[in-house]
């Protein structure tokens, strides 16, 4: 449903459940801003690897695109009552916001994935960093207002990584999905022109038998070096 011209839109920080590496956000208590942060990046980048060849010059050849990221500065969080529907303390919104995005996840044994969205802002992610400014207290020493700044790597699956990357290349891992008659020598020739390195695949992968590979299955391809 479209948003109505002027509705204030505020950043929130949602859970999400992953399941055969699609993120989802599930139910538990999102964090949300009351105060919107003044500005965010966005980065992409990709990265080279040096030419290896002897002789002068050192062209880089493309190595991989590493996952986009997005920084907050200093959003802040404000338990001084002056924002309106300010209803938890400075310390209980630091709490819950450690809790969705920062509390390492002892079942899945890694940190948790979020949903970030603002407008037409939506990125699945896990936090990089969390950094966080006190700025005014009460006589007592409670914080009543603070200043964030959250750094997140967008969420990508180990498959997606690497279906991305251009089969064309022996420099980049691949992943392989196994078709009926494929044999290890001949992918590898596929990708390496080279079938020999059969023996290091099938150890990079933990192949117990090369020979009797399973329709279906994947395997990964590392880069020359």
């Amino acid at each position: 449903m479209p948003v109505a011209s002027g509705t204030k839109i505020k950043l929130k920080i949602s859970p999400c459940d992953v399941s055969d590496g699609v993120a989802t956000v599930n139910g538990d208590t999102p964090f949300q801003a009351l105060i919107n942060p003044e500005e965010y990046s966005h980065t992409s980048a990709i990265k080279y690897a040096d030419n290896k060849a002897i002789g002068p010059g050192g062209e880089k050849k493309y190595n991989k695109s590493v996952p986009d990221k997005i920084e907050f500065k200093e959003m802040v969080l404000d338990g001084t009552g002056v924002v309106p529907g300010t209803t938890t303390t400075v310390l209980q919104q630091v709490a819950l916001l450690r809790k969705v995005a920062y509390t390492y996840d002892g079942t899945e044994h890694e940190p948790p994935v979020v949903e970030v969205s603002w407008g037409p802002l939506l990125f699945k992610a896990r936090l990089e960093s969390l950094d966080v400014k006190y700025t005014l207290f009460k006589p007592s020493g409670e914080p009543l207002r603070a200043r964030v700044t959250l750094k997140f790597t967008a969420f990508t699956t180990t498959e997606e990584v690497f279906r991305s990357a251009s089969m064309e290349s022996p420099d980049l891992t691949h992943l392989v999905e196994v078709k009926a008659g494929d044999t290890l020598p001949l992918l590898c020739y596929r990708i390496y022109k080279d079938s020999s390195y059969y023996l290091a695949v099938a150890e990079f992968n933990h192949l117990r038998n090369f020979r009797e590979l399973v329709p279906g299955q994947f395997l990964r391809f590392p880069p020359l070096v």
